[in-house]
């Protein structure tokens, strides 16, 4: 762990605090679409779990709030931009790359290939940026990789974030609660590793996300769009490979931090490719959609995610400083918790289908 650092109290509490209120008020004018060039509505489709148009430009006000709080919190950082500079660089274009990739997609349709090399350029952008899963990172097994293995983890890792966090993006509050609470649950993992620029970066995130749920609380008024969804699973890799790379807490724990996500996003793409569906096309098969699609409201789905988000953020944040068995015994833990939900969500859609004959 680094030696204790200064902490900005001021800027930790104005940057978040300009953040969230950029955020917030960005939302409210998309949302009532009085800024015209950024007029995107989102149309009921076959993946949608909203029944009329919804305007789906939300996630510039996430990119607004959290650019608005960096740009107040940098100066007051202590970091040596002479040394910080590529890496700065680096990161900023990979993140307007994905940003802008998906902006043009919310207008009209990008061919998913174009997507894909942007987001892979993207990653390695911040591979170069020094980025990298470069440690197998597992409790008690933290052996070195190979460069060739780094460099193809590195990349599958960050464009498979990036493309999760769009999948999960389908229900009202959904994405916008888990980047709340995994990166204010970052931004309390830095506090505690002494990581100044690391903690008060992840609140800005999360200020800027909990001021863009204004607006797409049940029933959402406005949605993240691809241009929110996909930065916002680029930036959760971006922090958690920078977390790790701090040794602020392992890649695990950053696993951990957004399992609600990789953990269904994951299973529902291996269960369509083991069943032979087109795992590309959109459907409605996550955990989430299938619990709406059986009765469940989009606000009674949400109060039980978070219930979940916090509950692993919790885990999470306590995870570091349990011995090797302890943390093994965590993950046991979770998986067997994730398996329960898997049969809950099954109930739901059973007991459902009893109702309707």
């Amino acid at each position: 762990m680094h030696a204790p650092a200064q902490w900005p109290w001021i800027i930790a509490i104005v940057a978040p605090l300009l953040a969230g209120l950029a955020s917030a008020g960005a939302t409210l004018a998309l949302s009532r679409n009085a800024i015209p060039l950024l007029r995107i509505i989102d149309h009921p489709n076959q993946r949608s779990l909203h029944h009329i148009p919804v305007p789906r430009s939300g996630g510039i006000a996430v990119l607004t709030g959290s650019a608005l709080g960096m740009l107040v919190a940098l100066p007051a950082l202590n970091i040596n931009i002479s040394t910080a500079w590529p890496a700065l660089t680096y990161t900023t274009i990979a993140l307007i790359l994905v940003a802008g990739t998906s902006l043009l997609d919310d207008h009209r349709d990008v061919a998913q290939r174009y997507r894909l090399l942007a987001h892979g350029l993207a990653a390695l952008l911040l591979y170069f940026s020094g980025l990298r899963w470069d440690q197998l990172g597992l409790p008690g097994l933290m052996a070195d990789l190979p460069a060739w293995l780094s460099l193809l983890l590195t990349l599958l890792y960050i464009v498979w974030m990036t493309n999760l966090y769009n999948f999960m993006d389908g229900m009202d509050g959904l994405a916008g609660s888990m980047a709340v609470f995994g990166f204010a649950a970052m931004a309390v993992l830095g506090l505690i590793g002494h990581a100044p620029a690391f903690a008060i970066t992840a609140l800005v995130i999360a200020a800027s996300a909990a001021g863009f749920l204004s607006g797409n609380f049940p029933p959402a008024r406005i949605f993240l769009g691809d241009v929110g969804s996909s930065t916002l699973g680029l930036l959760a890799a971006t922090m958690t490979l920078w977390g790790a790379n701090l040794a602020v807490f392992p890649l695990w724990v950053g696993w951990l931090l957004f399992s609600p996500f990789i953990v269904d996003a994951t299973w529902t793409l291996l269960r369509r490719m083991f069943f032979g569906e087109p795992f590309w096309r959109a459907h409605r098969s996550h955990h989430y959609q299938r619990l709406v699609l059986s009765g469940w409201s989009h606000r009674r789905t949400l109060i039980r995610a978070w219930m979940l988000m916090a509950a692993v953020a919790a885990s999470a944040i306590v995870a570091p400083r349990m011995p090797a068995h302890q943390q093994w015994t965590l993950l046991f833990g979770w998986a067997g918790i994730y398996a329960l939900i898997h049969v809950r969500v099954r109930l739901a859609e059973r007991l459902a289908d009893a109702n309707q004959r």
